[in-house]
């Protein structure tokens, strides 16, 4: 066999087996999900198996909390304890992701041979990862009608309604009752909270 024909086979095994990579959900300690991103990707260097892996993925999504008055934008976890693995499954990767610190096993299918997700549902992911860091959600989320407690300004301890939510200005619109009536008052997220 030719030095050339011995890389056109490696090549097409190559792409045979980048096409065979399936999206695999595994189930890691709550709060270990980037130790587990981590660990994985040094396994797979030290094992030599990079080609029988793709992406691994955390799904998280930023969020802003306000912390001592100011907008701070941090990262969630919107699947905690799970982490995305595209691989092509045999009873190596198997055993190398289900060995690996921090996690418990694979989600879906039988007890050894899990089932794949599909490429639909991991791109719903994904676009839902980038909604977060094009426009981060608020940490907290109000509802209409719901009721809250005014903790600063010249409101503080008194207890209202929410009648609107505007995420785009950080705040709410509360019915506040002043001397027996009614009022609507706008606040920043910052100045209220949850009873």
């Amino acid at each position: 066999m030719s030095d050339q024909q011995l890389a056109a086979d490696i090549a097409a095994s190559a792409s045979a087996s980048v096409s065979a990579l399936r999206w695999y959900v595994v189930h890691a300690y709550s709060g270990m999900e980037k130790a587990v991103e981590r660990n994985l990707k040094e396994r797979i260097e030290r094992s030599g198996m990079q080609t029988k892996f793709g992406r691994i993925l955390v799904p998280t999504e930023e969020v802003v909390e306000l912390k001592g008055g100011k907008k701070a934008v941090t990262q969630r976890r919107f699947f905690p304890g799970y982490v995305l693995v595209e691989m092509l499954l045999d009873d190596d990767t198997w055993h190398l992701v289900k060995h690996t610190s921090k996690v418990t096993g694979f989600v879906g299918g039988a007890r050894n041979r899990p089932a794949p997700i599909s490429e639909a549902e991991v791109m719903k992911i994904v676009n839902q990862m980038q909604e977060g860091i094009d426009k981060p959600k608020p940490k907290v989320e109000w509802q209409v009608g719901e009721l809250v407690r005014v903790k600063e300004g010249p409101f503080t301890d008194f207890n209202g309604a929410v009648e609107e939510v505007n995420y785009e200005k950080s705040k709410v619109k509360v019915s506040v009752t002043i001397f027996g009536r009614a009022t609507g008052v706008e606040l920043d997220f910052a100045q209220v909270e949850k009873v």
